[in-house]
């Protein structure tokens, strides 16, 4: 069952959670729509966060090739609906199923190398798949593609309306969070991580970690799709410049920022980059200096992001105690 444990960094993810699921609700109330787009945005990558912390958090297979499923995931709905296919049941099984796929394919050459070329080489997967999106001037090329209405489901499962799709993105991501939470306490995850920290051991043990590590790199590409799919819903506009090397550098920050290899801390780490980023951005032209440096100290003193700080709190409170 999934619990969040009774210290201050469980209340503290509790009350984000409820806050998030009255969020419509308060920024109506506030008279603040805007902000209602940048959760939405901001959860969304929450959710691409938390399927690349399965990889690299718990797995310790560092991607610098992550962002291309989303823009798979955005492309499956934008091109669909170029020719006027608008099912969401159609968008998120293309979305599931051309991910699975691609990454099957990559994912099975790029197991089979370790470390920086691992590194190396989703980089260049995920290049290989913005420069054949750039190169397709039937869907905009580097234009972007439009999408002028949104995925269609059963009306009690429309995303029409901002404060919908917001809820279609929360329940995705509650779902990421409790899938990722029941994985990696099963026999797979332990497995996963097992070959982590020592792959020889395990497979001494009897267990094929190539096709471990294998399946959960494809599930982590699906559960990124889902993000990618969302996103396009969300943005109603789509470009390669989505799945571009940088994209997937910034998500590997969101996780470290909030936490590697903890439940919540990509989601947390998603929303203060979101949120600073904007921020910041409203302040100065220069924003992204203050940024980045915000960044590489967080980094080299934030030891274990913001769950770490949690954490730290949490120890001292049972010091006192």
């Amino acid at each position: 069952m999934f619990r969040l444990p009774a210290n201050l960094s469980g209340r503290s993810y509790a009350l984000l959670l409820a806050i998030l699921a009255l969020a419509p609700f308060i920024l109506e109330w506030a008279n603040q729509p805007f902000y209602l787009d940048l959760l939405s945005r901001a959860l969304i990558l929450g959710i691409a966060a938390i399927s690349l912390n399965l990889i690299l958090g718990f797995g310790g297979m560092i991607s610098l090739g992550h962002a291309a499923y989303i823009g798979i995931g955005a492309y499956c709905v934008g091109i669909p609906s170029y020719y006027d296919y608008y099912s969401g049941w159609l968008h998120l099984a293309l979305a599931l199923s051309v991910s699975a796929i691609f990454a099957l394919v990559t994912g099975a050459i790029s197991l089979r190398t370790k470390g920086v070329y691992f590194i190396m080489i989703t980089m260049a997967f995920s290049q290989m798949v913005f420069f054949t999106f750039l190169s397709m001037e039937e869907y905009g090329a580097d234009d972007g593609l439009v999408i002028y209405s949104r995925s269609e489901f059963p009306e009690w499962l429309s995303m029409d309306s901002g404060v919908s799709l917001y809820y279609w993105v929360f329940a995705m991501l509650l779902l990421s969070l409790m899938f990722t939470h029941r994985l990696v306490h099963a026999r797979f995850g332990r497995v996963i991580v097992g070959s982590r920290f020592n792959e020889q051991r395990m497979q001494a043990l009897g267990f094929n970690t190539y096709r471990y590590r294998l399946t959960c790199y494809v599930i982590s590409a699906m559960m990124c799709s889902v993000a990618g799919m969302l996103f396009g819903n969300f943005a109603g506009f789509i470009s390669p410049d989505i799945m571009g090397w940088t994209r997937s550098g910034e998500l590997i920050f969101m996780v470290i920022i909030g936490g590697v290899a903890t439940f919540f801390g990509p989601l947390v780490g998603t929303i203060v980059f979101v949120l600073l980023e904007e921020f910041l951005s409203a302040i100065t032209v220069y924003w992204h200096l203050i940024f980045g440096v915000m960044l590489v100290a967080l980094v080299l003193f934030g030891k274990g992001g913001i769950h770490g700080w949690l954490s730290s709190w949490d120890r001292k409170d049972a010091d006192y105690g």
